[in-house]
């Protein structure tokens, strides 16, 4: 086994750790703002791809239409998303995120973000574009596992 393939396996090895550690992370900041994870993720999904209908919403955060309904619902009454009419076809609703709810989640997000941001202080710019490469492929890797996994039982 060469260095190489011993620094891909300890990183594959570290990663459910850091997994965890988010999920348990994302875990406390739903909770406190009267919310579960799943609403967090889609407030990331609002904040990053715009206003959506909520079945687009279902789908980019796994859930059903009737799941992706209440999570809107809990989302609405934490006042962290509205419903509004879709400028080309008024009979249907946008969820789009408010400003105060993105607010309210990026102060909960400030200390991980300073702390990333130290932690990468002395990383040379080219391993720092490999990591990002990295997070990007595994990505990915990730969404393509995903729909492989959906598609069989």
């Amino acid at each position: 086994m060469t260095k190489k393939d011993e620094l891909i396996g300890e990183l594959i090895d570290a990663m459910p750790d850091w997994t965890v550690a988010l999920v348990q992370l994302n875990g406390l900041i739903a909770d406190r703002m009267g919310v579960v994870s799943t609403d967090l993720h889609c407030l990331h999904a609002l904040n990053h791809h715009g206003p959506a209908t909520p079945g687009v919403l279902a789908e980019r955060v796994g859930l059903t239409p009737g799941s992706a309904s209440r999570m809107v619902d809990r989302l609405d009454a934490a006042g962290c998303v509205r419903r509004v009419p879709d400028p080309q076809d008024r009979r249907r609703v946008l969820i789009e995120p408010t400003e105060e709810g993105l607010r309210r989640v990026a102060r909960y997000y400030e200390g991980l973000a300073a702390r990333t941001r130290e932690d990468l202080a002395d990383f040379p710019a080219e391993h720092i574009r490999a990591l990002l490469d990295f997070v990007t492929a595994t990505r990915a890797s990730t969404l393509a596992e995903l729909t492989r996994l959906r598609s069989t039982s």
